[in-house]
């Protein structure tokens, strides 16, 4: 079997990770002729192209095979730092440089998800964060691009484990002056293609879930969407009357509470059951993640 350039791997992930030649030449801190010529090398072991030369670049199916390798390499070298710290901490060993790549669904990360990192951060763990949607995270952990996500697939993936994390509630929500104006009985069957309302981006389908199961409707298609790709833009946006938000109650709460928003679908909640996939890999530093990720979840969110 090859043996892989740990120097290439490094170099092929830098270029996946910038998007490009030039940005992964300024990160690695070399000409970009040399991250091409690192790339060819690679390219000529495995016998196939790694990258499309596209903008961004993408990796080939080979390149997502490496790219993934490359990852786990970072994890063993993290993980050895660790423990090289704990055994010598006068060696002066960092895990810097070793990030620790995870994806996590935007709405976590603005309710309960960066209280669970808080600790490790702190610690010192370098970890990269990529946001996207729950349904969608699982396929930047299968591609490799990340060592763990947060996502609503209950199935483990391919050499993966899988934990239950818990169920985040969402509730309909509106401005008091707005929902005054335009909803003085609630969300109905009659009015609920008239609004707007809050995604977070095109392939956010959960208010037309929420409101098809709200009002025992099938294949509900809204009309008027403002696409917003943030939990808390989507939260201001709604204070300032833009439309309703399905939002998720954890964030809400204080503002429903005080009267500051109004749920214009009393006594519906949507439900969206959340699980935790990582590599099945004997890592200390990712089961601190784990750990971390897991311990915060079932502490806030509803048990499933």
């Amino acid at each position: 079997m090859s043996s892989w350039d740990p120097v290439a791997l490094e170099c092929l992930a830098a270029i996946v990770e910038e998007g490009g030649f030039e940005r992964a030449a300024q990160k690695l801190h070399i000409t970009q002729s040399a991250v091409s010529q690192r790339l060819r090398a690679l390219e000529a072991q495995v016998g196939s192209v790694l990258v499309e030369r596209t903008r961004p670049v993408k990796p080939t199916s080979a390149g997502r095979l490496l790219l993934k390798h490359a990852k786990q390499l970072r994890l063993l070298r993290a993980d050895l730092a660790h423990e090289l710290q704990e055994l010598a901490p006068q060696t002066g060993q960092s895990l810097a440089g070793e990030i620790v790549s995870i994806a996590i669904n935007a709405d976590s990360i603005a309710t309960w998800a960066m209280t669970a990192l808080d600790e490790l951060v702190k610690s010192g763990l370098p970890l990269e964060v990529v946001v996207d949607d729950q349904d969608f995270t699982q396929e930047l952990l299968r591609s490799g691009q990340v060592m763990g996500c947060v996502t609503t697939l209950s199935q483990a993936m391919r050499g993966c484990t899988v934990q239950p994390l818990g169920a985040m509630r969402y509730v309909a929500v509106a401005s008091a002056e707005f929902a005054r104006q335009r909803l003085p009985q609630g969300l109905t069957r009659k009015n609920f293609n008239q609004l707007p309302y809050l995604s977070f981006n095109r392939k956010d389908d959960m208010q037309a879930e929420f409101v098809a199961r709200c009002l025992g409707l099938r294949n509900v298609s809204l009309q008027h969407q403002i696409l917003l790709p943030s939990c808390e833009a989507q939260v201001r946006a709604v204070r300032a009357g833009w439309g309703v938000g399905v939002l998720p109650q954890l964030l809400v709460q204080p503002a429903l509470d005080a009267g500051e928003l109004i749920d214009v679908a009393a006594g519906h909640v949507l439900s969206i059951a959340l699980f935790w996939h990582c590599w099945n890999l004997e890592s200390r530093v990712l089961a601190r993640v784990s750990q971390a990720l897991l311990g915060k979840a079932r502490q806030v969110l509803q048990a499933v």
